[in-house]
This record gives structure tokens, C-alpha cells and sequence, in this order.
């Protein structure tokens, strides 16, 4: 890989990245950084935990100008918690190169978003709602904006903000650059590329990099009212630092957090009907290790970078394998190794044959640790049975065989034996006796 200081990178931006601890380039940023710099419209697909934010973040950079009093960027993303982590990485760079930023979602308090708003940052990171709250206010001028990147555009599709992001777009300049950076490029993403943008160029980097390289992917075949039990007795036995559970339902997310609760974790949930500052509070503490389980929905499968995180649990089967990706890439980030357990019942069998085959991969399947227990206990139970035998046994006779304690120790028959020829002697009397009779 190379290194961020042959891309003639800013030293102050240097400075950032190494106290960051970062000091080589991942793939997507080798090869999205030249595209971006060339001024040319991109199509960056690359699976999550890859580092596509310094991907778009270092270029754009490098084009604003600190001394322009407008809003000269914008980048758009599906979530608050994406929007939260992006605005925290580009304030630190934003010093180095002496850009403001500021960041605008739903949850805050909206005259303040005005005034700051009104201190004309140069970057703008926000969700596509509450930016286009804004635009209608009038509170926000994009006019000036020529540079956007919409980062997990397949994700804001699926959220429906496509009509919102669309709207956002017609309001930029003329001669704005539009990047698009995502996991996947579904057609609606694609219709969307060629009506807005101009001979883009295209980085497809593999999900290999990710998804098989740093995480250890692991089966567990459970029924649906085994799952707490099962989960209970892997986290007791994996001793994570920091877990992940993933559930379908905002309901699922609750009663799992309250179970395992009672059960005394560390553990607490996330989903999208807690207020913003219960989503800020809840993943603070989960960053600074405050709690070791977090039980959450797929809001958290994307663009959450959260250091520490040793292990996954897809308690619910994701629906497809770009939901699998996302959710296991929260673990085994930045070189760093990584568990993901899915758990699958038995009619669950032919989706995950399906997410398989998106992987082009074949997921581990462990063998069930009760069997196994059972097993075990079987054995110890037969060898204690066994040594109870033995114990008990009457000593052999030196003429004892193979057949051990089921023989008398004696062969009245055996022509060693002189008692036994002795024996048989009276026999023959009195059949003679009997034939005389």
C-alpha cells in the first residue's frame, strides 16, 4: 500500500492523519483520491470500513478556499450518526487547511443550525431532510456549492430520500462536481449518475478486502426460543470488548436489550425512535466502553466507526448479502481482526445460501456447543461407569481369559486342572452304577 505522504498530501493534514495513527492508504483511497483531484465526476463503489471518508474528504479539501465566505461543498448522507462521524473527521482536517464546517440533521435545535448557518461555512455535512428544511428557508445557498458527494447513496434510496437528494441537486452550480460513493449501485443509483452527471469516472474496489481478509465468519444453527440462551452462553464465552447485535425491528432491538439486561450485561439499544440526543448519549458510552453490547437495528450497519469493536451478532438473518456486509464490517476495521456469529434457524437455510453466493464464499458453521457438552458429558459418564466395573470386580484367577470378570476363574474340563479330573471321575460311577441298575 502506499503511503498518504506520495500523494502530496498537505503537511498539516500530514500532521492530523498521523496523530490519527493512520499512515497508509487503503485501496478505495489509492485509487478515489487521483479521480476526485482530476475534477471529473466519480462513481466510487467500495463495501463499508474501507475508508472511503478520507477517499472524498482529503480532495475536496484540498479545492476549497478559506478565504471565500460561502458555502462551497456539501456532502449528503442517510443517517445522523454518518452525518456526526464525517463532520467530526473533516473539522480536524478543516483546521489543517483552515476550513470551516458544520454539520445539520434533524434533532437539533433548528434556529441554531440559522446561525451557524448564517457564519457561511465552506463545508456542509448533513442528512438530505433537514438540508432541504433549509434550502426552502432559504437558510441554506447551494448556488455557490460546486463540489457534492453523496456518500451511501444506495442506502439514502432505500430510506427514500432519492426525491430530496435530487431536489438538493438541481439547486448547486452550474459547474459543480458531483462524487458518488457507495457499497452497491443499484439501477436507481445508476439513472440518477447519468442524469446528473457528465462522463463520470468509476472505482469499483472488491468487498473481498473486507469481508473476508480481517473478520472470522462463524454459522450457529439455533431455534427462534434457543436464541437468548445461545447468545448469553457466546458472549460469556467470547468475552468481547466491545459486541454489536443486530435485530430486524425496532421492537426485536428493545425486548433483546431488556433481556439481556436482567440478565447482567452491560448493554443498551439504538434505533431510529430514540431522540437524537438518547442516539448521541447511548453511542458515547459505547465508545468509551461504558457498555459492552449494543443491540441495534440496521441504522448502525453503516458508516459507524466505532474503535474497539471485537465481535458482531446477526441475531436476525440480514435480508441480503449488502445488509450482511455492512453489519460485519463494524468489526475487523482498520487491520484489525474481527468476529461475526449469525445465527440461522432452519428455514432460514436457502436466504443465507443466497447471501453465500453474493459472497462468493462459504460461511463456517459451527458445531452446536450443547452437542457437544453432551457429548462430552456421555463420555465421562461411561468412563466413571467403567472405573465403578473395575473397582468392584472380584479378583481373576491366574486362568482367567479374555472374557475377565464374566469367568468363574476355574475349567473343571481342562487337563491342567487335577481337581477337574478328579471331578469327572464320579460322573462315570454312576452312569455305571445307572447301567448296572
Amino acid at each position: 500500500m502506499k503511503k498518504f505522504k506520495e500523494y502530496n498530501i498537505a503537511p498539516e493534514a500530514m500532521t492530523v492523519l498521523q496523530h490519527s495513527g493512520i499512515k497508509e492508504m487503503t485501496p478505495v483511497q489509492e485509487a478515489a483520491i487521483p479521480a476526485v483531484r482530476s475534477g471529473n465526476d466519480c462513481i466510487v463503489q467500495a463495501p463499508t470500513g474501507t475508508g472511503k471518508t478520507l477517499a472524498f474528504l482529503l480532495p475536496v479539501m484540498e479545492k476549497l478556499k478559506p478565504g471565500v465566505l460561502a458555502t462551497q461543498a456539501l456532502i449528503v448522507t442517510p443517517t445522523r450518526e454518518l452525518t456526526i462521524q464525517i463532520a467530526k473527521v473533516a473539522q480536524e482536517l478543516g483546521a489543517a487547511y483552515d476550513i470551516k464546517t458544520l454539520a445539520i440533521y434533524g434533532g437539533q435545535d433548528i434556529d441554531r443550525q440559522k446561525e451557524r448557518l448564517g457564519r457561511h461555512p465552506q463545508l456542509v455535512i448533513g442528512t438530505p431532510g433537514r438540508l432541504l428544511d433549509h434550502l426552502r428557508r432559504h437558510t441554506l445557498d447551494l448556488a455557490t456549492a460546486n463540489k457534492i458527494v453523496l456518500d451511501e447513496a444506495d442506502e439514502m434510496m432505500k430510506l427514500g430520500f432519492i426525491e430530496d437528494v435530487e431536489t438538493l441537486l438541481t439547486a448547486l452550480a452550474s459547474d459543480h462536481q458531483l462524487m458518488l460513493f457507495s457499497a452497491t449501485i443499484p439501477d436507481r443509483i445508476r439513472a440518477l449518475a447519468h442524469r446528473f452527471m457528465k462522463e463520470p469516472r468509476e472505482v469499483t474496489i472488491e468487498a473481498e478486502h473486507i469481508t473476508l481478509d480481517t473478520i472470522h465468519q462463524v454459522i450457529v444453527d439455533v431455534a427462534e426460543e434457543k436464541k437468548m440462551d445461545k447468545l448469553c452462553e457466546l458472549v460469556n464465552e467470547k468475552q468481547p470488548y466491545l459486541a454489536m447485535i443486530f435485530c430486524q425491528t425496532k421492537q426485536r432491538v428493545h425486548n433483546i436489550t431488556m433481556e439481556l439486561a436482567r440478565h447482567g450485561f452491560l448493554v443498551d439499544e439504538l434505533h431510529g425512535d430514540l431522540t437524537q440526543a438518547q442516539r448521541t448519549l447511548v453511542l458515547k458510552r459505547f465508545r468509551t466502553a461504558e457498555l459492552q453490547l449494543l443491540v441495534t437495528t440496521d441504522i448502525a450497519a453503516r458508516g459507524l466507526d466505532i474503535e474497539g469493536v471485537t465481535h458482531v451478532f446477526n441475531y436476525d438473518l440480514p435480508r441480503n448479502t449488502t445488509d450482511y456486509i455492512h453489519r460485519i464490517g463494524r468489526t475487523g476495521r482498520a487491520g484489525h481482526d474481527g468476529e461475526a456469529i449469525t445465527f440461522v434457524e432452519a428455514r432460514q437455510y436457502e436466504q443465507l445460501r443466497r447471501i453465500e453466493a453474493g459472497l462468493k464464499n462459504r460461511i463456517d458453521k459451527q458445531r452446536a456447543v450443547r452437542g457437544r457438552q453432551k457429548t462430552e458429558r456421555h463420555d465421562q459418564k461411561r468412563a466413571k461407569q467403567l472405573q465403578e466395573q473395575h473397582k468392584n470386580a472380584k479378583p481373576l484367577s491366574k486362568y482367567a481369559n479374555r472374557k475377565g470378570a464374566e469367568h468363574k476363574g476355574t475349567n473343571p474340563r481342562s487337563r491342567r486342572n487335577p481337581a477337574g479330573r478328579t471331578a469327572a471321575k464320579p460322573t462315570a460311577d454312576r452312569r455305571t452304577r445307572s447301567g448296572r441298575r
